[in-house]
């Protein structure tokens, strides 16, 4: 597959910060770089005929094989100087010659979105830039290109803030799941810890969980029981906002 930008919008690019849950760990699918080394974020570019959510829809179910996937625009990356040092170039140099080179060497602002996934469900997928793409846990992502360690900074901070208004968990949790296991994912999103009891009284409150009558299998005595999202309920939470922080 070569590399044709002759469609696409100049100046202009998408990158994703895609989050998955998974071992207790909020994990950020990555992509490696072939010729570079850098890890980076999976992202693309927009075709003239495209909307940016369409690009970004299309660029996701390429790296994860996932559609209609939970996706936000949070913020837009323009520092002049982001892309002087793109690694791209390189890549590029190596892959298909100079033919591209000062497509590539232009100035890029570039649209952050983040994505939210159920880990299980991803079969992550390399691009042409790239020769691996693995799921990184954010103590393990290291040093990654660019301004992309900014942009998962942020995107981390927007999804800390929304779980102050809208709900979290249908995208990243499995389809049954134990109040332990979602407070869980609560706490790694924000990082600290939060109070067994407060937690599962205001999460009730707010109607998005149907308590099923079973509980957990393989666990010792007193399993949790299990719990899945009412699906109706949580996506009236999603338009109209819920209550209080955490």
């Amino acid at each position: 597959m070569s590399f044709k930008p002759d469609n696409l919008l100049e100046h202009i690019s998408l990158d994703c910060v895609i989050f998955g849950f998974h071992a207790n760990q909020l994990k950020v699918l990555l992509v490696h770089m072939k010729y570079s080394g850098k890890w980076a974020l999976p992202g693309g570019f927009i075709q003239k005929n495209e909307s940016i959510e369409t690009a970004a829809s299309r660029a996701l179910k390429e790296r994860t094989g996932l559609s209609d996937i939970f996706l936000k625009q949070f913020r837009v990356f323009s520092d002049p100087g982001r892309s002087i040092l793109n690694p791209a170039v390189k890549d590029l140099e190596e892959q298909e010659g100079n033919e591209h080179l000062n497509w590539f060497k232009q100035r890029f602002i570039s649209v952050g979105l983040y994505a939210l996934v159920e880990f299980s469900k991803v079969d992550p997928k390399p691009d042409i830039f790239s020769d691996v793409c693995e799921w990184k846990s954010l103590d393990e992502i290291g040093e990654l290109m660019m301004d992309h360690n900014l942009i998962v900074k942020k995107a981390l901070k927007t999804l800390q803030a929304q779980l102050s208004y809208q709900p979290i968990g249908f995208n990243l949790m499995p389809a049954q799941f134990t109040m332990p296991e979602l407070q869980k994912l609560y706490e790694t999103i924000l990082g600290k810890k939060l109070d067994r009891r407060n937690f599962q009284r205001k999460i009730l409150s707010y109607k998005i969980l149907n308590k099923l009558g079973e509980r957990k299998e393989g666990q010792a005595n007193k399993a949790p029981f299990l719990y899945e999202f009412n699906l109706g309920n949580y996506q009236k939470a999603l338009e109209n906002g819920l209550s209080g922080g955490w």
